[in-house]
């Protein structure tokens, strides 16, 4: 089932382009939390690139990017590709091959060919997408059969840009939502979820009270028939 209309709505509905106008060069979650991604896009990385074998090869889109794109060091790739809403950060970000600034709230079609890259990554920003159903299906267009694409998320979130569907549900729901991103386009594997759940009360980890930011991840491959 789609959103519905105010679900996709936010509190703040100016252009998004103009609240990212100045840049953040902060990280928007612990470093528990950039870690298991970190570890997360070692494995699956490494795997996706089986199906072009030496991950050298794989292509990457780093999609809602910013200035770190909290790949891997040791790893190399043929092309990382950033995309965002703020050039400086973008530019900062020493992994990015090539970089475009695009709302995609106003503009959800990529500027990418099909079937043209191995993963497809969003770090802590699906949650502003009002328009996902739409944007999964460029995921899934601009994938190579068998590509990934792995969303990743905690409980933080600028409160006032995410979409009302994110912010009134709980953590359990949000999942399920990505979830339902992946399964409204068809040709998209079953979703994957993986969870680490911090073991403090919310408004201690608000307070950055030690414990660990929540992890959680959705991801899914880009069927091979």
């Amino acid at each position: 089932m789609k959103l519905k209309p105010e679900e996709r709505q936010k509190l703040d509905d100016t252009d998004d382009q103009l609240f990212y106008d100045y840049p953040r060069f902060v990280t928007h979650v612990d470093e528990g939390f950039i870690q298991q991604l970190t570890d997360l896009y070692r494995d699956r990385l490494r795997d996706c690139a089986l199906h072009n074998p030496g991950s050298p090869n794989a292509r990457i889109l780093d999609m809602m990017s910013s200035w770190v794109s909290h790949l891997p060091e040791e790893m190399e790739f043929a092309h990382v590709e950033g995309h965002g809403l703020n050039a400086e950060e973008l530019a900062r970000n020493s992994r990015l091959n090539h970089y475009f600034v695009q709302n995609l709230n106003l503009h959800p079609q990529l500027p990418l060919p099909d079937q043209s890259f191995d993963a497809v990554l969003n770090c802590v920003s699906v949650q502003y997408l009002q328009y996902p159903e739409a944007i999964f299906s460029e995921i899934h267009r601009i994938l190579k059969p068998g590509g990934v694409a792995i969303i990743s998320f905690s409980n933080r979130m600028f409160f006032q840009k995410a979409i009302q569907a994110w912010r009134d549900g709980s953590e359990t729901t949000r999942v399920e939502l990505v979830k339902h991103y992946f399964t409204s386009v068809p040709g998209f594997t079953v979703p994957e979820v993986i969870v680490n759940k911090s073991t403090i009360p919310n408004f201690l980890q608000w307070l950055g009270v030690g414990g660990g930011d929540p992890f959680y991840a959705v991801l899914a491959h880009r069927s091979l028939s």
